[in-house]
């Protein structure tokens, strides 16, 4: 990635904007967990991906920023564009927090062309309430201007008692009569209810109507831990139409708490979204969170999410750096209507030497006899899983404690390994990823993840794609992916294995290029 010197934003009343410090980015630098091919910001914090729009061939994507800390505290608007969805440039910080609404911070929101004006619809934060605002911006969008009526929406709806209220999704349509008009839901919750998207529409995106929810969740439907729990609230609300399927996106919330991302398919008609089916986003749970989406200039629907840290706050602190993008991933309907995802192509583009095509022979079954080693990986396995079987896959693994690989500076001490079990009970295929013995550190998040995978019969084919990129690992399974943080400590987790794989399955494995 390429630098830019960071400006103000174009606003006469907002303060300096700061830049990270040079000890901040050396630290971000040094961190061995620091991804190489994902999206990261410059240093400092980085949650949610905001704004993101293709425009005369760029793609933009703005993302929730602290450039002065790793910690989520005065939360700018960072900015950077692609040609390609895979190098990044970093740009000017395009919001910051300003005397007025805004004050505490610019949180998220999203891009519309309004008639040919670059214009941003995000909730401004002061004295701990968020509310809408409204930016414009330059056709280069390096430069913005806040409006100044903001707030666009003084409180939410005073019929609700809502838990919090933030996060915009914005979009134009026609009414009933032929007539344009603009649409936004906001992400709420009712107290003792459960999570809601609140509807909106607009003339000019200043004065807004509200309508009364399109949505509104059952907080009592399962048990909090469990991973298809809607929330108390729904952050980052985004409805959108994709082969013919309304899905409705939403990260469950709770007093403070990101569980995990969560949509709706069913209908979206007149003033109502009609539920239909409840699915998990991302097997990931919180590692995959407050995703957003665009429809780019291809036709294609492209998300991000936010990969959030699974170590301590103080280990951030010391990294200089918190938070990860998600890989692009090109969002499609199954045939149920259910959302299929998978890595945009582009990704393809980092592949350097292929370090192994072939059978998964013995020679992949330890990690001192197999050829797939390094941070920065694409594999490929394909492979059927019949019913009782098992297959594992070890990523960042080491030998057992007695390891001789001299490349390694530190081969003893117990092993660490990140493995993939795929496994058929019952007809059913079930993917989890088992980080028990990821790390040696203790303070680090080591709780299982995974859950079940649609397949058809135990002879088609089960496609596994799995990136690895130091801290951050993105694996899809039939189009269906779970992401994860991992922070091994010892210098050679480097190693693959694959194991209980049908003797026909195919391997490949790719070393890949980073892009900072």
């Amino acid at each position: 990635m390429s630098a830019h010197p960071l400006s103000p934003t174009l606003d006469d009343t907002a303060h300096e904007t700061p830049a990270p410090s040079a000890d901040l980015l050396a630290r971000a630098a040094r961190d061995p967990h620091r991804p190489a091919f994902h999206f990261v910001s410059p240093a400092g914090w980085l949650n949610d991906p905001n704004g993101l729009v293709q425009r005369d061939g760029w793609h933009h994507l703005f993302y929730q920023y602290n450039p002065e800390a790793p910690v989520h505290a005065r939360i700018h608007w960072g900015h950077a564009r692609s040609r390609d969805l895979v190098h990044w440039e970093h740009l000017p910080i395009a919001l910051a927090p300003s005397d007025g609404p805004d004050v505490d911070g610019c949180w998220s929101g999203v891009f519309v062309d309004d008639g040919g004006v670059p214009t941003l619809v995000y909730s401004g934060r002061r004295d701990e309430v968020e509310l809408a605002c409204v930016a414009t911006g330059s056709d280069d969008l390096l430069e913005w201007r806040k409006d100044p009526g903001n707030p666009v929406i003084a409180a939410p709806p005073s019929d609700l008692d809502v838990t919090a209220y933030r996060d915009h999704c914005v979009w134009s349509e026609t009414d009933a009569a032929g007539r344009p008009r603009w649409r936004q839901i906001v992400g709420s919750g009712i107290r003792g209810v459960g999570g809601t998207a609140l509807l909106y529409e607009s003339d000019d995106l200043r004065a807004w109507r509200y309508i009364g929810p399109l949505v509104v969740g059952d907080a009592e439907n399962a048990a909090r831990t469990a991973p298809d729990w809607t929330g108390t609230m729904w952050e980052c609300v985004d409805l959108f139409r994709v082969d013919g399927t309304d899905a409705l996106v939403f990260s469950a919330w709770d007093e403070g708490v990101t569980h995990h991302p969560l949509y709706w398919t069913g209908r979206y008609a007149g003033d109502h979204f009609t539920p239909e089916t409840l699915h998990r986003l991302d097997l990931g749970g919180r590692f995959f969170y407050a995703p957003q989406s665009m429809r780019d200039e291809a036709g294609r629907r492209v998300m991000f999410g936010w990969m959030q840290e699974g170590r301590p706050d103080a280990a951030c602190i010391d990294a200089g750096w918190s938070g990860v993008m998600s890989l692009p991933r090109v969002v499609t309907a199954r045939a149920d209507g259910s959302l299929h995802q998978e890595p945009a192509r582009e990704i393809a583009a980092l592949r350097q030497d292929e370090l192994f095509d072939g059978t998964p022979t013995a020679m992949l079954e330890s990690v001192a006899t197999s050829p797939i080693r390094g941070d920065q990986l694409d594999l490929e396995i394909v492979t059927t899983v019949a019913d009782g079987e098992r297959v594992e896959i070890a990523v960042r693994a080491t030998g057992d404690s007695t390891s001789t690989d001299t490349a390694s500076t530190d081969t003893t001490g117990p092993a660490e390994r990140t493995v993939y079990v795929l496994k058929r009970t019952g007809g059913a295929l079930h993917f989890s990823l088992d980080r028990a013995a990821a790390s040696l550190d203790p303070a680090t998040d080591a709780r299982p993840l995974g859950g079940e995978i649609p397949s058809d019969a135990a002879t088609d084919p089960v496609h596994v794609r799995i990136l690895v990129d130091h801290s951050a690992l993105e694996a899809f399974v039939n189009g269906v992916p779970l992401a994860a943080r991992v922070y091994p400590t010892r210098p050679d987790a480097l190693g693959v294995t694959v194991a209980g794989a049908a003797d026909d399955a195919r391997v490949r494995a790719w070393r890949m290029a980073g892009t900072r």
